[in-house]
């Protein structure tokens, strides 16, 4: 099955994957594997209550370091087949190796993924050469769009102005994912490309979208997606109050979905909406009856419910 998307190869669009994306957590059963229904069910949850333009699979949120190349695969192909008609699927595919990260783009590509998200490769910090050489070898590689990821503090190097305004130059590279909280770096490049430059950060979607970023790629976004886009087009159709009216609200949130770890709190909260999640492989830990009872009044301060 194809899926035409013209949005997500026009050099030109402002928003190749639209203004609201969540990196969906990778549903489990009980005893650890994969949970290929929940995870069809979870993405039409996003899609269709949560207002998600499109949906990450295979992120760090999904628990990319602990699932193997075939889960990554067949999650690919199940949230295709769920959502794929109404929104667009980007799948994870950055490694700290470039020759395994190229197969896996090859993998999500024939699995029916509309672009890619390629993090930066970590803990082995490559200087900006490896990390040009990287992302050009990838995008060479794929067909698709690929959406950059640049997040210092978990990858140890960050991806600098001039290399992220040359790598804008590749036809393919056509986003990027800015999780490097320096908003100043950000307006130079925002200002020189033409890059759709998505805020990796939840907190700080508002003050991005003041310097020229076209969305979010959230966490939070799985219990504050309706909410979150609709601080997004407030800001966009110039109601500047009702969208910090609405960060404001949505900010105890889009912290402490943090507190402990996103990917343990999200599972914890879409547990208790009875929602599909299940555990978390180690080396996380699932949430403690404290970590969600504090979680709920997290909640309870951004105006939303976490059942008990």
């Amino acid at each position: 099955m194809t899926h035409d998307h013209p949005a997500a190869t026009d050099r030109a669009a402002p928003r190749p994957f639209g203004r609201l994306l969540t990196a969906m957590v990778t549903p489990f059963t009980a005893d650890g594997s994969l949970d290929l229904d929940g995870a069809a069910r979870l993405a039409a949850y996003l899609v269709d209550e949560q207002g998600n333009d499109a949906l990450v699979v295979n992120g760090t949120t999904g628990e990319s370091p602990t699932t193997s190349d075939a889960e990554k695969e067949r999650l690919v192909r199940v949230v295709v087949e769920a959502v794929g008609g109404r929104a667009q699927v980007v799948a994870g595919v950055g490694t700290n190796d470039t020759r395994h990260t190229i197969e896996l783009a090859g993998a999500a590509e024939k699995a029916g993924a509309h672009g890619l998200l390629v993090v930066t490769p970590y803990y082995s910090k490559p200087p900006q050469a490896g990390l040009f050489g990287h992302f050009t070898a990838v995008a060479d590689a794929t067909g698709l769009p690929v959406m950059l990821y640049d997040i210092p503090h978990r990858s140890g190097v960050p991806i600098a102005t001039e290399t992220l305004c040359r790598l804008a130059e590749h036809e393919r590279i056509v986003a990027a994912k800015d999780a490097k909280g320096d908003l100043t770096a950000t307006s130079w490049v925002t200002s020189r490309t033409d890059l759709a430059f998505y805020s990796g950060e939840d907190a700080l979607t508002l003050p991005a979208l003041a310097i020229g970023c076209v969305g979010l790629v959230g966490t939070s976004t799985h219990l504050t997606g309706a909410l979150t886009k609709q601080m997004i087009e407030a800001y966009e159709r110039g109601d500047q109050v009702t969208a910090l009216a609405l960060h404001r609200q949505l900010l105890p949130l889009f912290t402490g979905i943090f507190r402990t770890q996103g990917t343990i709190l999200v599972k914890a909260a879409l547990a208790a909406h009875g929602l599909p999640a299940g555990p978390v492989r180690p080396p996380l830990v699932d949430a403690t009856e404290a970590e969600v009872a504090q979680l709920r009044a997290d909640c309870a301060d951004a105006g939303l419910e976490l059942p008990s």
